[in-house]
């Protein structure tokens, strides 16, 4: 029976690796399939920080997944499973969507993307994929903070200080300062703290969390 599985984590806990790795495996037993992306690090493709890539369709949120996927089974006879990674970026009804691909094409979707954004806020496809998914659970590669304890945020910093307010989707800086991620810890997120240090963990041209 399908299912819509739902697998969650912070930046470098391996969404990305574990989300191609899904795909190779599948599309090798000769199954049809789609994968997804959005606001992936290389435009049109899901890229995992170890270096692999897969070309992937690009899923913007005027995009109707349940027309993409019906529009594959019909071209070619059938559709096995669609993997959907940064799917935290995902609208509400996209994620209907990805219900719906389940419950009437009877194909297997596995959907990866962030838990909270930079805010410390579930975003609005990570929301609706925990009401509506089958199975929901977190990615057990643990990230670590800089304190060494289990990382559980994403940080926003600019210019090397962290920041809670702006713009969610963030593709370059208009003033030209530079914009980072760290991943945090509960408590050293909510104080800013960058243990006296200001490390550069992950550039990025739009907001992972």
């Amino acid at each position: 029976m399908a299912r819509l599985r739902f697998s969650y984590g912070t930046m470098g806990s391996g969404k990305s690796t574990l989300a191609l790795q899904i795909h190779h495996n599948l599309s090798s037993r000769n199954l049809n399939g789609l994968l997804c992306s959005q606001l992936d690090r290389a435009d049109g493709k899901v890229s995992s920080a170890l270096g692999v890539s897969a070309d992937a369709v690009e899923v913007g949120p005027r995009l109707d997944l349940y027309e993409l996927a019906l529009a594959m089974a019909e071209r070619h006879g059938s559709l096995d499973y669609v993997v959907c990674d940064e799917a935290q970026f995902y609208t509400a009804a996209q994620v209907g969507q990805l219900a719906r691909i389940v419950d009437e094409l009877g194909a297997d979707v596995f959907a990866f993307g962030l838990l909270t954004s930079f805010q410390g806020e579930l975003f609005e496809g990570t929301k609706r994929l925990l009401e509506m998914a089958d199975e929901s659970a977190e990615i057990q590669v643990e990230a670590r903070c800089w304190c060494g304890g289990r990382a559980t945020h994403n940080a926003r910093l600019v210019d090397g200080d962290q920041v809670y307010d702006g713009e969610l989707f963030l593709v370059d800086d208009p003033d030209d300062h530079q914009v980072t991620y760290e991943l945090r810890c509960r408590r050293h997120w909510l104080a800013g703290d960058s243990g006296g240090a200001k490390r550069v963990t992950a550039h990025a041209a739009v907001v992972e969390g």
